[in-house]
């Protein structure tokens, strides 16, 4: 069993998953936001090749436009 924290709250997999598979699963708009994968910045080419394991945090920061 996996644990991760996600934007603070913790979670549990059993699963073998990675970033991009996390986002499809939650549904977030993958054009408007940023990730953070354990205090760094994951560019989107590389959301297929990390795999999410025992103690990842992830943070997911969505852009939102306003005027």
């Amino acid at each position: 069993m996996k644990r991760f924290f996600l934007n603070g709250e913790e979670y549990c997999t059993n699963s073998i998953i990675n970033l991009f598979d996390l986002i499809e699963y939650l549904n977030y708009n993958s054009s408007l936001l940023v990730l953070e994968y354990n205090n760094f910045i994951c560019t989107k080419k590389s959301w297929n090749t990390i795999t999410i394991n025992d103690q990842d945090k992830i943070e997911i920061i969505t852009i939102v436009g306003g005027g």
